[in-house]
């Protein structure tokens, strides 16, 4: 999952794991209304997220940090939507990982400074993509779906 922080928009992806390799099943954009009031946008966070959940029936899932260097402002409404999206998938019964923009660089890239664009390539390259995941934020899900799966993963031993 990935909020942007505007609240205006929740990028979610879903990848499966089958014999060490990830594939793509979807990924896409919920967006809230602009004018709405909080309360609101949060339930309808809530109740995209329990369909989301109901259809594909996950077995885990993961969201990324928060992280703000400069709109410090924009920390409060991005909070309470990632308690939501807590909510949603607790109720689930699901277990929800929570990963660093950092970690998730690291994880799909091999480095913790990579470029938005040079995430987006990985991840259309490792789910075997025609072309890099739109929008953006759906392709950040994807990327931190692909962090989980490499942490929850262990490391082949010779």
């Amino acid at each position: 999952m990935g909020v942007d922080p505007g609240l205006a928009a929740l990028g979610w992806g879903l990848v499966e794991a089958r014999g060490g390799r990830l594939r793509h099943l979807a990924h896409g954009r919920f967006a809230t209304k602009a004018g709405e009031p909080m309360e609101e946008r949060l339930l309808a966070i809530y109740g995209f997220l329990e369909e989301l959940i109901a259809e594909w029936k996950p077995g885990a899932a993961a969201m990324e940090g928060l992280f703000f260097s400069r709109n410090v402002t924009s920390a409060l409404p991005v909070a309470e939507a990632k308690g939501v999206i807590r909510l949603a998938f607790v109720r689930s019964g699901l277990a929800l990982a929570e990963y660093s923009p950092t970690a998730v660089k690291q994880a799909v890239v091999g480095t913790a400074r990579a470029e938005k664009e040079q995430v987006q390539e990985m991840v259309r390259l490792l789910l075997g993509l025609a072309e890099a995941p739109k929008p953006d934020h759906a392709a950040d899900a994807l990327a931190v779906a692909i962090c989980r799966w490499h942490h929850e993963t262990p490391l082949l031993k010779k």
